[in-house]
């Protein structure tokens, strides 16, 4: 168990990537950091800082005491989470539409159907890049079906996040004492198992720099457990949207790229580097395709 240092952070748009007509009606353009940082000191001014300071930033915060005030009282009665999971839902479905950010989902689309249905789901870890505070929103509002995500224990002392996270069944490692965590992984992989998707941020938490982060050592411990496939996520424009040591929510249209399944039936915990390798890859590839712009 010393190996686990798993870490992570939360109308659909299911348009699936299509060649042709979807292609031609659309112009691709590269994403490079200098041409976005002077688009953004370009188009971001204090017009765009008031507007978050002053109503986008205290309407999230308004959002985050009143439905995680709603969350912990439901707790008390629901104590299988999906009365908070709907709460995070509504929560996050809020937040999107305050900041203005539309989000295109495309990709393996067919991947999220699979869980979205009537029938039991197989188990999938769904591996995201984490850049942005409004990481978390974003999935919950366009993953169209119950999940749990895996958290770094230092979010517990958030107000209001940090009670729901905890009393809403969500996965919590902590990384200082891995042996205190022993007991949440056990119940993790009994419901991945059971078909209870799970979410987890590979990298250990938001980047800095725009660049995905080296994957923990630990991060598919739980996939390879339960034999689960693992569906690379990639969020594009989230990091140019909320980035790290700031609240200055700057609004722009945002992409979800869901990628192939990567299969861990048969692996062992001897395979996790390769496994964290195939994943990263597939991540990053997603994150550097070329942008959609209608």
């Amino acid at each position: 168990m010393n190996k686990i240092e798993t870490t992570v952070q939360p109308e659909k748009e299911g348009p699936e990537l299509r060649s042709g007509e979807r292609r031609k009606a659309c112009v691709f353009t590269s994403f490079s950091e200098g041409a976005t940082d002077s688009a953004s000191a370009r188009t971001y001014g204090w017009a765009s800082r008031l507007r978050s300071y002053f109503i986008l930033d205290p309407l999230i915060w308004a959002y985050t005491v009143v439905l995680g005030s709603t969350s912990v009282l439901c707790s008390l009665f629901d104590r299988s989470g999906r009365i908070q999971h709907r709460l995070a839902q509504a929560w996050s479905w809020l937040i999107v539409k305050t900041i203005f950010s539309p989000v295109t989902v495309t990709g393996n689309l067919a991947e999220l159907a699979n869980h979205s249905g009537d029938t039991e789901p197989k188990p999938t870890v769904f591996a995201v890049n984490h850049a942005s505070a409004l990481d978390i929103p974003v999935l919950y509002v366009y993953l169209p079906f119950q999940f749990r995500i895996v958290f770094k224990s230092e979010l517990l002392s958030y107000p209001f996040i940090g009670w729901h996270l905890q009393r809403s069944g969500q996965v919590c490692i902590n990384q200082q004492n891995p042996a205190a965590s022993i007991g949440a992984i056990k119940s993790a992989l009994k419901s991945l198992r059971r078909g209870m998707p799970l979410v987890i941020f590979p990298e250990g938490g938001r980047t800095r720099d725009r660049q995905i982060q080296p994957f923990l050592p630990g991060a598919f411990f739980l996939a390879i457990k339960a034999q689960a496939d693992i569906v690379p996520v990639a969020l594009v424009g989230t990091f140019e949207l909320l980035p790290m040591n700031t609240y200055h929510i700057k609004c722009q249209p945002l992409e979800m790229r869901v990628g192939q399944p990567i299969p861990t039936a048969g692996l062992t915990l001897a395979d996790m580097d390769e496994v964290s390798a195939k994943v990263k890859s597939a991540i990053e590839a997603l994150h550097a395709a070329p942008r959609i712009v209608s």
